[in-house]
C-alpha cells in the first residue's frame, strides 16, 4: 500500500488489479485508515484518468452485493440528487414518473449540514421501514414499480467506509472521488436508466457552473464505460428549492405539489426531470408526449396515489397523507419580518440552509439527531415587493434559543432593495 500511495502521489497512473487491491484491501480491514487517508489525498492532489475513476467504481460495486434486476423484464429507473436546501424532488418525482409506468428503484442518504436527505423527510411518517434486504427491493419493484430504501450494509459497503472517511479527511471534494461513490451506489441498485440532479450554486457543495459540467462529463463517461444510459441536469441552487426547509414541512409541500398545488419552482423542476426519463426509459418518443402524460398523472390524481401505495407498502402511517394538518408541529414559531419596504431581490439558499441547522432541522454530524418538525418556511418570492412588517419567513423550532440563533443567520438570507431582481432559470444544462 505504501508503494501505491507513492505512486499515486508522484501522478502515476494505477491498474484495475492495483485498484482491487486497495478497495478490498480497505474494505476487509487489512489497510488501516492513516494510509487509506494517505492515498485519498494523493487522489486529490494529482487526479484519476476516467478509467482509473471506473475501475476504483467497479471496485467498490463488488465490494458487496449487487441487485439483479433484469427479470423484472422492464427498464428499471434511478435518480440522484447532489443535494440543496428544500430539495424534496425525490419524494415528488419518484412516484411521479412510476404513475405512469416507469418502475424507479433507488438507495437514497440522510442529510449533512445544510442540505437535507430523503430518508429523513421519509421518516416523517411512523413506522416507515427503510432498511430493505435486496430480496425485499426486487420484490417490491415488482408489486408497485417503486422502491426507495437506506444503503445496505450487503450493497457497496467499500462507498460507506471510504465516505466516513472522507468526510474527516477534507478529501469530499474531488471528481473521481464523487463520482465513484455516487456511481457505485447507483450501479449496485441494478437500475438501467441514471438521471443526475447535479445542484450548482451558493446552497449545494458544487458552486462554479464550469466545474459541474467537468463532473457531468465524467459521470458520463463512467457510465458509459459501464454500458448504462444516464443524463446530468445542472440545476441552480442559489435561490431555495420551493417554500419549505426542514423535514416535515418539506414532506407537506411535495405532497401539496402532488395534489397539484405546489410551489411553481418546484413543480415545474420536477416536470422537467420527468420528461428525461420517461424519454431515457423509452417510455415516450418525444417531449411533448411525456409533458403529457405526466400532466395527465398529476391532474388525475395519479401520482399523489402512486405516493400514498408507496409509504404504505413500506409500513409508513398513511392517514398523514391525507390529513396533512396532522404531522406533529413546533412549539415555537417565530416570523422574520421586512426591515424595510423594497423588493425582494435576493434569498440566499446558504443562509436558508443554515438557518435550518439552527432550528434543529439538520445535523452537523452523522449521529447528530434530527428534529423533524423543525425548519424554515418561506413566505415570499425572489422579486416580491415587501412592505417593512411584513412577514418573510417562518422558524419552526423547539425552543426560543434556537429561535434566536436561527433568526440570526435567516436575515442574512434576504436582500430588500429598490430594484427589482428576477430569478434565473432553475435549469442550466443538460449533458448526456
Amino acid at each position: 500500500m505504501v508503494e501505491l500511495i507513492i505512486k499515486k502521489r508522484k501522478g502515476g497512473r494505477h491498474t484495475r488489479e492495483e485498484i482491487d487491491f486497495i478497495i478490498n484491501g480497505y474494505t476487509s480491514g487489512a489497510i488501516p485508515d492513516y494510509q487509506m487517508s494517505a492515498w485519498l489525498m494523493a487522489v486529490c492532489f494529482t487526479g484519476m484518468t476516467p478509467d482509473e475513476t471506473a475501475d476504483l467504481t467497479m471496485a467498490m460495486v463488488h465490494s458487496g452485493k449487487m441487485l439483479d434486476l433484469s427479470a423484472l423484464g422492464k427498464f428499471i429507473m434511478d435518480k440522484h440528487s447532489t443535494g440543496g436546501v428544500g430539495d424534496k424532488t425525490t419524494l415528488i418525482l419518484a412516484p411521479w414518473v412510476a404513475s405512469v409506468g416507469v418502475p424507479i428503484a433507488k438507495m437514497s442518504g440522510r442529510g449533512l449540514g445544510h442540505t437535507g436527505g430523503t430518508l429523513d423527510k421519509l421518516e416523517s411518517f411512523p413506522g416507515i421501514k427503510l432498511s430493505l434486504t435486496p430480496e425485499e427491493i426486487i420484490q417490491q419493484v415488482s408489486d408497485i414499480g417503486l422502491v426507495i430504501c437506506a444503503q445496505n450494509e450487503n450493497l457497496v459497503p467499500a462507498d460507506q467506509k471510504i465516505y466516513a472517511l472522507r468526510d474527516v479527511t477534507g478529501t469530499v471534494d474531488h471528481p473521481a472521488l464523487i463520482t465513484s461513490s455516487i456511481m457505485s451506489k447507483k450501479l449496485a441498485c441494478g437500475a438501467d436508466g441514471i438521471l443526475i440532479d447535479l445542484k450548482v450554486g451558493e446552497g449545494a457543495f458544487i458552486k462554479d457552473v464550469h466545474q459541474a459540467r467537468e463532473l457531468a462529463k465524467l459521470m458520463i463517461s463512467t457510465a458509459t464505460i459501464m454500458n448504462k444510459k444516464m443524463e446530468v441536469v445542472l440545476t441552480s441552487m442559489e435561490n431555495p428549492l420551493g417554500k419549505a426547509v426542514g423535514n416535515i414541512l418539506e414532506v407537506k409541500e411535495a405532497i401539496d405539489t402532488l395534489s397539484g398545488k405546489g410551489p411553481d419552482d418546484l413543480t415545474q423542476l420536477c416536470l422537467n426531470l420527468g420528461v428525461s426519463m420517461l424519454l431515457m426509459s423509452g417510455k415516450v418518443k418525444n417531449e411533448d408526449d411525456a409533458k403529457s402524460l405526466l400532466i395527465e398523472s398529476l391532474q388525475a390524481g395519479k401520482a399523489l396515489s402512486k405516493f400514498k401505495e408507496w409509504i404504505s407498502f413500506q409500513k409508513g402511517d398513511t392517514s398523514l397523507i391525507d390529513h396533512p394538518d396532522l404531522f406533529p408541529e413546533s412549539s415555537v414559531k417565530i416570523p422574520l419580518s421586512a426591515w424595510a419596504d423594497g423588493y425582494v431581490q435576493k434569498i440566499s439558499a446558504l443562509n436558508i440552509g443554515l438557518a435550518a441547522v439552527s432550528t434543529g432541522a439538520g445535523r452537523t454530524t452523522k449521529t447528530s439527531p434530527v428534529d423533524l418538525t423543525a425548519g424554515i418556511k418561506i413566505a415570499v418570492d425572489k422579486g416580491f415587493y415587501v412592505k417593512k412588517g411584513d412577514v418573510l419567513a417562518w422558524i419552526h423550532t423547539s425552543s426560543q434559543q434556537k429561535a434566536s440563533e436561527a433568526l440570526q443567520k435567516l436575515q442574512k438570507a434576504f436582500i430588500i432593495g429598490q430594484k427589482p431582481e428576477t430569478s434565473g432559470n432553475i435549469i442550466l444544462d443538460h449533458i448526456l
